[in-house]
Protein backbone atom coordinates (compact mmCIF):
# COMPACT_ATOMS: atom_id res chain seq x y z
CA UNK A 1 0.00 0.00 0.00
CA UNK A 2 1.16 3.43 -1.29
CA UNK A 3 2.02 6.12 1.68
CA UNK A 4 0.21 8.74 1.74
CA UNK A 5 1.32 13.06 2.21
CA UNK A 6 -1.22 15.49 3.97
CA UNK A 7 -1.01 18.58 2.97
CA UNK A 8 -2.05 21.45 5.40
CA UNK A 9 -2.65 25.15 5.64
CA UNK A 10 0.64 26.78 6.86
CA UNK A 11 -1.41 29.18 8.50
CA UNK A 12 -3.44 26.83 10.61
CA UNK A 13 -2.19 23.49 10.10
CA UNK A 14 -5.52 22.45 8.62
CA UNK A 15 -5.85 19.74 6.25
CA UNK A 16 -5.62 20.34 2.57
CA UNK A 17 -5.60 17.57 0.94
CA UNK A 18 -3.77 13.99 0.96
CA UNK A 19 -2.02 12.95 -2.00
CA UNK A 20 -0.19 9.23 -2.78
CA UNK A 21 3.29 9.27 -2.53
CA UNK A 22 5.71 7.47 -5.27
CA UNK A 23 8.03 4.65 -3.99
CA UNK A 24 11.39 3.38 -5.56
CA UNK A 25 9.30 1.48 -8.18
CA UNK A 26 7.67 4.42 -9.20
CA UNK A 27 10.64 5.89 -10.07
CA UNK A 28 11.90 2.92 -11.71
CA UNK A 29 9.34 3.84 -14.31
CA UNK A 30 9.68 7.40 -14.14
CA UNK A 31 13.29 7.00 -15.03
CA UNK A 32 13.02 4.44 -17.67
CA UNK A 33 10.24 6.34 -19.64
CA UNK A 34 12.24 9.37 -19.60
CA UNK A 35 15.41 7.92 -20.28
CA UNK A 36 13.88 6.05 -23.37
CA UNK A 37 12.36 9.36 -24.80
CA UNK A 38 15.69 11.30 -24.53
CA UNK A 39 17.46 8.09 -26.23
CA UNK A 40 15.16 7.84 -29.44
CA UNK A 41 16.35 10.94 -31.52
CA UNK A 42 13.01 10.74 -33.67
CA UNK A 43 11.18 11.50 -30.37
CA UNK A 44 13.03 14.64 -29.96
CA UNK A 45 10.56 17.92 -29.87
CA UNK A 46 11.36 20.19 -32.62
CA UNK A 47 11.45 23.89 -31.54
CA UNK A 48 8.04 25.05 -32.52
CA UNK A 49 6.19 22.43 -30.71
CA UNK A 50 8.00 23.06 -27.87
CA UNK A 51 6.66 26.51 -28.20
CA UNK A 52 3.22 25.83 -29.25
CA UNK A 53 3.45 23.33 -25.83
CA UNK A 54 4.51 26.45 -23.64
CA UNK A 55 1.88 28.94 -25.33
CA UNK A 56 -0.57 26.60 -24.44
CA UNK A 57 0.59 26.55 -21.01
CA UNK A 58 0.08 30.50 -20.54
CA UNK A 59 -2.95 30.18 -21.74
CA UNK A 60 -4.22 27.92 -18.96
CA UNK A 61 -2.10 29.83 -16.45
CA UNK A 62 -3.84 33.12 -17.43
CA UNK A 63 -7.66 31.10 -16.84
CA UNK A 64 -6.45 29.89 -13.08
CA UNK A 65 -4.85 33.13 -11.61
CA UNK A 66 -6.95 33.25 -8.95
CA UNK A 67 -7.16 29.65 -7.64
CA UNK A 68 -3.12 29.76 -8.22
CA UNK A 69 -2.45 32.36 -5.59
CA UNK A 70 -5.31 30.63 -3.40
CA UNK A 71 -3.06 27.67 -3.25
CA UNK A 72 0.33 29.31 -2.89
CA UNK A 73 -1.17 31.44 0.34
CA UNK A 74 -2.56 28.31 1.66
CA UNK A 75 -0.17 25.53 1.57
CA UNK A 76 3.34 28.24 1.70
CA UNK A 77 1.59 30.64 3.65
CA UNK A 78 2.67 33.52 1.70
CA UNK A 79 0.68 36.54 1.78
CA UNK A 80 -2.34 36.30 -1.23
CA UNK A 81 -1.24 40.08 -2.49
CA UNK A 82 2.67 38.45 -2.57
CA UNK A 83 1.35 35.07 -4.03
CA UNK A 84 -0.60 36.91 -7.12
CA UNK A 85 3.21 38.37 -7.95
CA UNK A 86 3.87 34.94 -7.83
CA UNK A 87 2.14 33.83 -10.47
CA UNK A 88 2.38 36.53 -12.90
CA UNK A 89 6.13 35.93 -12.59
CA UNK A 90 5.56 32.64 -13.35
CA UNK A 91 3.74 33.15 -16.62
CA UNK A 92 6.17 35.95 -17.26
CA UNK A 93 8.68 33.17 -16.85
CA UNK A 94 7.01 30.93 -19.36
CA UNK A 95 6.85 33.54 -21.72
CA UNK A 96 10.70 34.15 -21.18
CA UNK A 97 11.34 30.83 -22.01
CA UNK A 98 9.37 31.24 -25.50
CA UNK A 99 11.70 33.91 -25.91
CA UNK A 100 14.69 32.05 -25.11
CA UNK A 101 14.61 29.29 -27.31
CA UNK A 102 14.99 31.18 -30.11
CA UNK A 103 18.44 31.89 -28.44
CA UNK A 104 19.35 28.24 -28.51
CA UNK A 105 22.12 28.92 -31.32
CA UNK A 106 25.86 27.82 -31.62
CA UNK A 107 28.39 29.30 -33.19
CA UNK A 108 31.27 28.67 -36.58
CA UNK A 109 34.16 28.22 -35.65
CA UNK A 110 37.27 29.47 -37.64
CA UNK A 111 39.45 26.43 -38.63
CA UNK A 112 42.03 28.12 -41.03
CA UNK A 113 43.87 29.21 -38.31
CA UNK A 114 47.24 27.30 -38.85
CA UNK A 115 47.51 25.06 -41.74
CA UNK A 116 46.44 21.90 -39.79
CA UNK A 117 42.75 22.77 -40.20
CA UNK A 118 42.74 24.82 -43.73
CA UNK A 119 40.02 23.34 -45.87
CA UNK A 120 37.12 22.66 -42.76
CA UNK A 121 34.61 24.05 -41.87
CA UNK A 122 33.10 23.74 -38.59
CA UNK A 123 30.38 24.72 -36.22
CA UNK A 124 28.21 24.06 -32.88
CA UNK A 125 24.66 23.30 -32.53
CA UNK A 126 23.27 22.99 -29.22
CA UNK A 127 21.44 19.53 -28.35
CA UNK A 128 19.24 19.02 -24.70
CA UNK A 129 21.71 17.31 -22.24
CA UNK A 130 19.09 14.57 -21.08
CA UNK A 131 17.04 13.73 -18.26
CA UNK A 132 16.93 16.33 -15.77
CA UNK A 133 15.80 16.04 -12.34
CA UNK A 134 14.49 18.99 -10.59
CA UNK A 135 14.39 19.24 -6.51
CA UNK A 136 12.51 22.18 -5.69
CA UNK A 137 11.60 24.56 -2.26
CA UNK A 138 8.65 25.78 -0.69
CA UNK A 139 8.88 29.25 -0.59
CA UNK A 140 7.74 29.89 -3.85
CA UNK A 141 6.06 26.84 -4.76
CA UNK A 142 5.21 27.59 -8.11
CA UNK A 143 7.20 30.00 -9.46
CA UNK A 144 10.64 27.96 -8.86
CA UNK A 145 9.07 25.25 -10.57
CA UNK A 146 8.69 27.29 -13.29
CA UNK A 147 12.43 28.42 -12.88
CA UNK A 148 13.39 24.62 -12.97
CA UNK A 149 11.22 22.45 -15.32
CA UNK A 150 9.67 24.99 -17.63
CA UNK A 151 13.88 25.20 -19.06
CA UNK A 152 13.81 21.85 -19.32
CA UNK A 153 10.87 21.43 -21.38
CA UNK A 154 11.73 24.17 -23.18
CA UNK A 155 15.51 23.36 -24.70
CA UNK A 156 13.83 19.29 -24.90
CA UNK A 157 14.60 17.83 -22.12
CA UNK A 158 12.99 14.85 -20.07
CA UNK A 159 12.12 16.29 -16.64
CA UNK A 160 11.19 14.32 -13.64
CA UNK A 161 9.98 17.00 -10.75
CA UNK A 162 10.03 16.32 -6.99
CA UNK A 163 8.51 19.44 -5.12
CA UNK A 164 8.89 20.45 -1.55
CA UNK A 165 7.06 18.16 0.72
CA UNK A 166 5.18 21.18 2.75
CA UNK A 167 4.18 22.55 -1.04
CA UNK A 168 3.46 20.11 -3.22
CA UNK A 169 0.22 21.30 -4.77
CA UNK A 170 1.27 23.89 -6.80
CA UNK A 171 3.88 22.02 -8.32
CA UNK A 172 1.06 19.10 -9.17
CA UNK A 173 -1.58 21.81 -10.72
CA UNK A 174 1.07 23.83 -12.68
CA UNK A 175 2.28 19.97 -14.06
CA UNK A 176 -1.35 19.13 -14.81
CA UNK A 177 -1.55 21.84 -16.61
CA UNK A 178 1.44 21.25 -18.60
CA UNK A 179 -0.11 18.08 -19.67
CA UNK A 180 -3.08 19.54 -20.98
CA UNK A 181 -1.19 21.99 -22.84
CA UNK A 182 1.36 18.82 -23.97
CA UNK A 183 -2.13 16.81 -25.00
CA UNK A 184 -3.52 19.67 -27.07
CA UNK A 185 -0.21 19.58 -29.49
CA UNK A 186 -0.23 15.53 -29.32
CA UNK A 187 2.89 15.91 -27.33
CA UNK A 188 3.51 12.68 -24.87
CA UNK A 189 3.19 14.03 -20.95
CA UNK A 190 5.95 11.79 -20.53
CA UNK A 191 8.33 14.40 -20.98
CA UNK A 192 7.86 16.28 -17.88
CA UNK A 193 6.60 14.25 -14.38
CA UNK A 194 6.27 15.03 -10.76
CA UNK A 195 6.99 12.63 -8.28
CA UNK A 196 6.20 13.22 -4.65
CA UNK A 197 8.09 10.84 -2.26
CA UNK A 198 10.05 10.50 0.85
CA UNK A 199 14.03 11.59 0.99
CA UNK A 200 14.72 7.67 0.28
CA UNK A 201 12.60 7.78 -2.79
CA UNK A 202 13.94 11.23 -3.59
CA UNK A 203 18.02 10.45 -3.12
CA UNK A 204 17.00 7.09 -5.42
CA UNK A 205 15.87 9.64 -8.21
CA UNK A 206 18.41 12.31 -7.65
CA UNK A 207 21.75 9.85 -7.47
CA UNK A 208 20.28 7.34 -10.67
CA UNK A 209 23.04 7.48 -13.35
CA UNK A 210 20.45 7.87 -16.00
CA UNK A 211 20.17 11.38 -14.70
CA UNK A 212 22.35 14.06 -16.75
CA UNK A 213 21.91 17.54 -14.78
CA UNK A 214 20.10 17.67 -11.19
CA UNK A 215 18.83 21.24 -10.21
CA UNK A 216 18.41 21.40 -6.49
CA UNK A 217 16.70 24.58 -4.64
CA UNK A 218 17.53 23.92 -0.75
CA UNK A 219 19.16 23.97 2.08
CA UNK A 220 23.07 23.71 1.71
CA UNK A 221 23.36 20.74 4.21
CA UNK A 222 21.01 18.63 1.63
CA UNK A 223 22.08 20.01 -1.44
CA UNK A 224 25.88 19.77 -1.38
CA UNK A 225 25.36 16.20 -0.08
CA UNK A 226 23.31 15.14 -2.95
CA UNK A 227 25.75 16.28 -5.22
CA UNK A 228 28.67 14.44 -3.60
CA UNK A 229 26.23 11.31 -4.31
CA UNK A 230 25.51 11.71 -8.07
CA UNK A 231 26.61 9.78 -10.80
CA UNK A 232 29.71 9.89 -12.72
CA UNK A 233 28.95 12.88 -15.60
CA UNK A 234 25.57 14.63 -14.01
CA UNK A 235 25.86 17.94 -13.78
CA UNK A 236 23.79 19.78 -11.48
CA UNK A 237 23.54 23.19 -10.30
CA UNK A 238 22.60 24.25 -6.25
CA UNK A 239 20.88 27.25 -5.20
CA UNK A 240 21.10 27.60 -1.13
CA UNK A 241 20.43 30.52 0.84
CA UNK A 242 22.40 33.14 2.48
CA UNK A 243 22.44 35.87 5.56
CA UNK A 244 22.13 38.93 3.19
CA UNK A 245 24.43 41.94 4.40
CA UNK A 246 23.21 45.61 3.70
CA UNK A 247 25.27 48.65 4.04
CA UNK A 248 23.57 52.22 4.85
CA UNK A 249 25.74 55.17 4.71
CA UNK A 250 24.94 58.26 6.69
CA UNK A 251 24.05 59.97 3.56
CA UNK A 252 21.14 57.34 3.13
CA UNK A 253 17.83 58.51 1.98
CA UNK A 254 16.01 56.82 4.64
CA UNK A 255 12.55 57.69 3.35
CA UNK A 256 13.03 54.98 0.47
CA UNK A 257 15.80 53.45 2.81
CA UNK A 258 13.14 51.71 5.17
CA UNK A 259 10.54 50.62 3.54
CA UNK A 260 12.91 48.78 1.15
CA UNK A 261 14.66 47.08 4.13
CA UNK A 262 11.20 46.61 5.65
CA UNK A 263 10.23 44.38 1.83
CA UNK A 264 13.18 42.65 1.85
CA UNK A 265 13.47 41.90 5.17
CA UNK A 266 9.92 40.28 5.90
CA UNK A 267 8.77 39.34 2.45
CA UNK A 268 7.23 35.82 2.78
CA UNK A 269 8.07 36.40 6.63
CA UNK A 270 11.79 36.41 5.73
CA UNK A 271 12.05 32.91 4.33
CA UNK A 272 13.54 33.99 0.87
CA UNK A 273 17.64 32.74 0.50
CA UNK A 274 18.50 36.65 0.10
CA UNK A 275 16.04 38.17 2.54
CA UNK A 276 17.43 41.10 4.33
CA UNK A 277 18.75 39.97 7.17
CA UNK A 278 22.03 41.93 8.46
CA UNK A 279 21.93 45.69 8.39
CA UNK A 280 24.92 47.73 9.13
CA UNK A 281 24.23 51.41 9.81
CA UNK A 282 26.54 54.51 10.07
CA UNK A 283 26.31 55.52 13.89
CA UNK A 284 25.64 58.83 12.95
CA UNK A 285 21.99 57.98 11.58
CA UNK A 286 21.97 54.81 13.60
CA UNK A 287 19.23 55.81 16.17
CA UNK A 288 17.48 57.65 13.95
CA UNK A 289 17.53 54.63 11.37
CA UNK A 290 16.36 52.21 13.92
CA UNK A 291 13.45 54.25 15.20
CA UNK A 292 11.96 54.77 11.57
CA UNK A 293 12.70 50.84 11.07
CA UNK A 294 10.90 49.44 14.07
CA UNK A 295 7.66 52.18 13.53
CA UNK A 296 7.36 50.30 10.21
CA UNK A 297 7.63 46.79 11.38
CA UNK A 298 5.45 47.23 14.02
CA UNK A 299 2.65 48.62 11.70
CA UNK A 300 2.82 45.14 9.51
CA UNK A 301 -0.32 43.77 9.18
CA UNK A 302 0.48 40.01 10.34
CA UNK A 303 -2.48 37.30 9.84
CA UNK A 304 -3.83 34.55 7.53
CA UNK A 305 -1.95 34.65 4.27
CA UNK A 306 -5.62 34.79 2.23
CA UNK A 307 -6.53 37.67 3.82
CA UNK A 308 -5.30 40.41 1.00
CA UNK A 309 -5.33 42.79 3.76
CA UNK A 310 -1.98 40.50 5.44
CA UNK A 311 1.22 41.69 5.02
CA UNK A 312 3.29 38.82 6.68
CA UNK A 313 1.90 35.43 7.61
CA UNK A 314 3.16 32.03 9.62
CA UNK A 315 6.30 30.30 8.77
CA UNK A 316 6.10 27.15 6.77
CA UNK A 317 5.59 24.54 9.75
CA UNK A 318 5.29 25.30 13.67
CA UNK A 319 9.02 23.78 14.24
CA UNK A 320 10.43 27.03 12.18
CA UNK A 321 8.64 28.95 15.12
CA UNK A 322 9.80 27.42 17.79
CA UNK A 323 13.74 27.41 15.86
CA UNK A 324 12.98 31.25 14.80
CA UNK A 325 12.09 31.91 19.09
CA UNK A 326 14.95 30.09 19.97
CA UNK A 327 17.80 32.19 18.05
CA UNK A 328 16.35 35.21 19.12
CA UNK A 329 15.62 34.44 22.44
CA UNK A 330 19.45 32.95 22.88
CA UNK A 331 20.78 36.52 21.25
CA UNK A 332 18.68 38.74 23.49
CA UNK A 333 20.24 37.01 25.97
CA UNK A 334 23.67 37.27 25.03
CA UNK A 335 23.13 40.77 24.62
CA UNK A 336 20.95 42.25 21.73
CA UNK A 337 18.46 44.25 22.10
CA UNK A 338 15.16 43.60 20.90
CA UNK A 339 13.04 46.80 19.71
CA UNK A 340 10.35 45.35 18.71
CA UNK A 341 8.55 41.82 18.15
CA UNK A 342 10.56 39.11 19.80
CA UNK A 343 7.36 37.11 20.84
CA UNK A 344 5.07 34.46 18.94
CA UNK A 345 1.50 35.19 17.79
CA UNK A 346 0.57 31.03 17.86
CA UNK A 347 2.23 28.18 17.14
CA UNK A 348 2.45 28.79 13.21
CA UNK A 349 3.47 32.61 13.24
CA UNK A 350 5.83 34.99 14.90
CA UNK A 351 6.32 38.48 14.53
CA UNK A 352 8.09 40.73 12.60
CA UNK A 353 11.31 41.45 15.06
CA UNK A 354 14.04 43.70 14.79
CA UNK A 355 17.41 43.11 17.09
CA UNK A 356 19.89 45.31 17.73
CA UNK A 357 23.84 44.41 18.18
CA UNK A 358 23.71 40.87 17.97
CA UNK A 359 26.52 39.36 18.74
CA UNK A 360 28.41 38.34 15.54
CA UNK A 361 29.19 35.01 16.38
CA UNK A 362 25.11 34.41 17.65
CA UNK A 363 22.73 31.96 15.17
CA UNK A 364 20.43 35.46 14.10
CA UNK A 365 24.08 37.13 12.51
CA UNK A 366 25.82 34.21 11.55
CA UNK A 367 23.32 31.79 9.80
CA UNK A 368 20.73 32.18 7.60
CA UNK A 369 17.60 33.05 10.14
CA UNK A 370 14.54 32.31 7.34
CA UNK A 371 12.18 34.09 9.39
CA UNK A 372 10.54 37.47 9.70
CA UNK A 373 14.03 38.88 11.84
CA UNK A 374 16.34 41.69 10.84
CA UNK A 375 19.77 42.51 12.90
CA UNK A 376 21.09 46.51 12.99
CA UNK A 377 24.74 46.51 13.96
CA UNK A 378 26.15 50.21 13.96
CA UNK A 379 29.51 50.61 12.29
CA UNK A 380 32.18 53.85 12.13
CA UNK A 381 34.30 52.47 9.89
CA UNK A 382 32.31 51.31 6.64
CA UNK A 383 35.73 49.05 5.72
CA UNK A 384 35.43 47.35 8.96
CA UNK A 385 31.48 46.98 8.64
CA UNK A 386 32.25 45.41 4.80
CA UNK A 387 34.75 43.04 6.49
CA UNK A 388 31.89 41.96 9.07
CA UNK A 389 29.51 41.48 6.08
CA UNK A 390 31.90 39.36 3.79
CA UNK A 391 33.22 37.27 6.79
CA UNK A 392 30.32 34.17 6.66
CA UNK A 393 30.68 31.57 4.35
CA UNK A 394 27.97 31.84 2.52
CA UNK A 395 27.70 35.06 0.17
CA UNK A 396 24.59 35.32 -2.18
CA UNK A 397 23.18 38.76 -2.43
CA UNK A 398 24.14 42.32 -0.71
CA UNK A 399 23.39 45.77 -1.15
CA UNK A 400 24.21 49.54 -0.27
CA UNK A 401 22.43 52.78 0.97
CA UNK A 402 23.70 56.07 -0.06
CA UNK A 403 23.60 59.05 -2.12
CA UNK A 404 27.44 58.72 -2.82
CA UNK A 405 28.19 57.19 -6.16
CA UNK A 406 32.21 56.67 -5.10
CA UNK A 407 31.00 55.07 -1.91
CA UNK A 408 28.00 53.16 -3.86
CA UNK A 409 31.03 51.46 -6.37
CA UNK A 410 33.72 51.35 -3.59
CA UNK A 411 31.21 49.34 -1.75
CA UNK A 412 30.36 47.06 -5.05
CA UNK A 413 33.82 46.44 -5.38
CA UNK A 414 34.24 45.19 -2.12
CA UNK A 415 31.51 43.63 -0.83
CA UNK A 416 31.69 39.41 -1.55
CA UNK A 417 28.54 38.47 -3.23
CA UNK A 418 27.16 37.27 -6.46
CA UNK A 419 24.94 40.67 -6.93
CA UNK A 420 25.47 43.78 -5.30
CA UNK A 421 22.19 46.12 -5.04
CA UNK A 422 22.97 50.33 -4.55
CA UNK A 423 19.92 51.78 -3.36
CA UNK A 424 17.45 48.65 -3.33
CA UNK A 425 16.79 45.61 -1.08
CA UNK A 426 18.83 42.16 -1.20
CA UNK A 427 15.79 40.08 -2.13
CA UNK A 428 14.97 42.20 -5.77
CA UNK A 429 14.95 39.51 -8.53
CA UNK A 430 13.87 39.57 -11.97
CA UNK A 431 13.28 36.30 -13.58
CA UNK A 432 16.09 36.65 -16.13
CA UNK A 433 18.76 38.32 -14.14
CA UNK A 434 21.66 35.91 -13.23
CA UNK A 435 21.37 34.60 -9.89
CA UNK A 436 24.03 32.42 -8.06
CA UNK A 437 25.12 32.08 -4.73
CA UNK A 438 28.70 31.89 -4.21
CA UNK A 439 31.12 29.31 -1.82
CA UNK A 440 28.60 27.61 0.29
CA UNK A 441 25.42 29.67 -1.08
CA UNK A 442 25.36 27.22 -3.96
CA UNK A 443 26.88 26.43 -7.57
CA UNK A 444 26.22 27.11 -11.10
CA UNK A 445 23.48 30.38 -12.46
CA UNK A 446 20.00 30.71 -12.05
CA UNK A 447 17.79 32.64 -13.77
CA UNK A 448 15.77 31.05 -17.10
CA UNK A 449 18.07 32.03 -19.66
CA UNK A 450 20.92 30.74 -17.36
CA UNK A 451 19.35 27.39 -16.42
CA UNK A 452 18.75 26.36 -20.33
CA UNK A 453 21.68 26.93 -21.36
CA UNK A 454 22.65 24.70 -18.56
CA UNK A 455 20.66 21.81 -19.74
CA UNK A 456 22.02 21.77 -23.25
CA UNK A 457 25.21 20.90 -24.33
CA UNK A 458 27.43 22.01 -27.48
CA UNK A 459 28.28 19.46 -30.15
CA UNK A 460 30.68 20.30 -32.88
CA UNK A 461 30.51 19.35 -36.56
CA UNK A 462 33.34 19.36 -38.36
CA UNK A 463 33.25 18.91 -41.96
CA UNK A 464 36.29 18.50 -44.82
CA UNK A 465 36.08 19.99 -48.13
Amino acid sequence: MSKTLTVVQAYDGAVIEEISMLDENDVEVLLAQASALYHDHDCWLPAHQRIDVLRNLIVLMQAQTDELALLIAREGGKPLVDAQVEVTRAINGVELAIEEIGQLKGEDIPMDLSAAGAGRTAYTIKEPIGVVVAVSAFNHPLNLIVHQVIPAVAVGCPVIVKPAAHTPLSCLRLIALLHKAMEEVGVSTAWCQACVCDRTTAQTLVTDARVAFMTFIGSARVGWELRRQLAPGTRCSLEHGGVAPVIVAADADLETTIPALVKGGYYHAGQVCVSVQRVFVDNTIKAEFIKALSSQVGELVVGDPTDVSTEVGPLIRPAEVDRVEQWVNEAIEAGAECVVGGVRFNDYVYAPTVLVDPPHDAKVSSQEIFGPVVCVYGYDDVKEAIGLANALPVAFQAAVFTQDINAAMAAVKTLDAAAVMVNDHTAFRVDWMPFAGRRTSGLGTGGIPYTMDDMTQDKLVVIKT
